[in-house]
């Protein structure tokens, strides 16, 4: 036997021998964003395993370093302290309760317009291992006020056959010239050891599917860093035992969903983009700022505005990442919005034509807030833009606003310039606290220290439009309800 022959039959026995692929799978769900009258976002996670890694794993303990004695402590004491954090025996990130471990593949979309016999897809996209193992898709060219089907496969490679798929559906915004009714819901505040069905998740997803809404907002603090997020790693598998709780997954394989960031969700409690501390451990706020735009379905910015049908067009806005420091003296200089995104909501909104516009904002602009708080718009610390924010707003007419950070539910009409504000309350009861009811205020049209969600509807009676705002316990009871009448 010659030689080049003997070589050319070890290579053919060896790719004859290579084992398979191992399968992968979407252990995280998928996300379906950033949906407008012709486009969307599929946001996808390839996982080593079908699902999460259950109770039995355990979770992390944190302790702190005390500066003086070198001993550690089980609470921080002062920003100063450095974190310890503590596996179970013989565990790391990846073997905690709620780990899905990433895994290395390529995600399609394959969609249809509802009824349609035929599919389209999108091409093979290659997760992003430095985006723990997540990727997006846009899907371009859709048809306005539209129900569309999906199906996201996984796979290990392109050598692989499919080995994951989740089917799910949403709907697609209506043009502007048209009247329609639309609905959505609201919440904020999900913090995972608050969860209300335990290994299950939360019972506002069952409810909220209910009501069938167009889309839906997450306003903030989604999950909670501060006290385990201390690496990279342990910020991506806080996203990972949230979004493979099986009330999450179901609900956002077919609701079109926003997302918006606040605190948690990008360091810790009151954080701005310079603040220094020891707290967060290895943890950055630039870090927070990356991991969020890799978890959800995400455009260009984080602040954005979409309009649905002829009577709505919402606003969502961006509170983090052009703030000042909260401690810093109030004045002129002194923002949470930052110029750029002030003036873009003053022109846009102004620019609007939509018979009800709908600011979303992830910390209030009216309150009453707690005295102790220096965080938001209607925070003394904040004063000088959130008088400018609140002329702004109630000037035009036909605002309202909807905010989340406050953990519990309230519909409040600013004393100053009539401005209505929605706060939808956390997502679960056991979240809920911070204000009691006997500190209602002459501003408080409504109040109540629970959990649950917000719902808007937007509808024509008589040829008139009309919004309907609904406040909703965790299990779907209606606990208030307001009604505008446009023009």
């Amino acid at each position: 036997m010659s030689r080049s022959w003997l070589i050319l039959s070890l290579l053919a026995a060896g790719c004859a021998s290579a084992p398979p692929s191992a399968p992968v799978h979407l252990a995280t769900g998928i996300k379906i964003g950033e949906v407008d009258s012709s486009s969307a976002i599929i946001w996808a996670r390839l996982t080593r395993d079908p699902v999460r890694i259950g109770t039995d794993g355990g979770l992390p303990d944190v302790n702190y370093m005390d500066p003086e004695s070198g001993e550690l402590v089980p609470r921080r004491g002062r920003p100063d302290t450095e974190p310890v954090v503590t596996f179970p025996a013989g565990g790391d990130v990846t073997t905690i309760e709620g780990a899905a471990l990433g895994a290395s593949g390529e995600v399609r979309v394959r969609y249809r317009s509802e009824g349609s016999a035929s599919w389209l897809e999108s091409v093979w996209r290659e997760v992003n291992r430095d985006a723990d193992f997540t990727t997006q898709i846009e899907l371009a060219g859709l048809e306005a006020a539209t129900r569309y089907e999906i199906a996201v496969e996984g796979r290990s490679d392109s050598q692989a056959g499919v080995s994951a798929v989740i089917e799910g559906e949403f709907r697609t915004a209506p043009p502007a010239t048209e009247e329609t009714e639309v609905v959505f819901t609201v919440t904020t505040g999900t913090a995972y050891p608050d969860l209300d069905l335990a290994g299950s998740g939360y019972k506002i997803y069952a409810e909220m599917s209910k009501l069938d809404p167009d889309f839906f907002v997450h306003t903030g603090d989604i999950l909670y860093y501060d006290s385990l997020a201390k690496t990279l790693p342990l910020a991506h598998w806080h996203w990972q035992r949230m979004y493979s709780l099986p009330t999450n997954v179901e609900f956002h394989r077919k609701t079109a969903s926003y997302f918006i960031k606040d605190d948690h969700d990008v360091f810790m409690n009151d954080s701005w983009p310079s603040m220094q501390t020891k707290f967060m451990g290895d943890f950055t706020f630039a870090q927070g700022l990356a991991v969020f735009r890799q978890q959800v379905p995400m455009g260009e910015r984080t602040y954005r505005t979409v309009r649905w049908g002829k009577d709505l067009q919402i606003w969502m806005v961006e509170g983090r990442d052009f703030r000042s420091p909260n401690d810093s003296e109030d004045g002129p200089d002194k923002t949470i919005w930052g110029t750029e995104q002030f003036a873009w909501l003053k022109q846009t909104m102004a620019e609007s034509d939509a018979s009800f516009r709908v600011l979303i904002s992830p910390t209030p602009i009216v309150g009453p807030d707690r005295t102790n708080k220096n965080d938001n718009h209607a925070n003394a610390g904040f004063t000088h833009e959130g008088n400018l924010v609140r002329e702004f707003l109630s000037g035009l007419g036909n605002v309202v606003v909807i905010c989340g950070d406050r953990h519990w539910q309230y519909v409040s009409r600013d004393d100053a310039t009539g401005l209505r504000e929605y706060s939808s309350g956390p997502g679960s009861d056991e979240h809920a606290g911070g204000f009691s009811q006997d500190r209602r205020t002459s501003e408080h049209v409504y109040l109540n220290v629970v959990g649950g969600f917000l719902s808007g509807t937007v509808e024509r009676t008589e040829n008139k439009p009309r919004l309907v705002m609904r406040h909703y316990s965790v299990n779907g009871q209606v606990l208030n309800e307001d009604v505008f009448v446009g023009q």
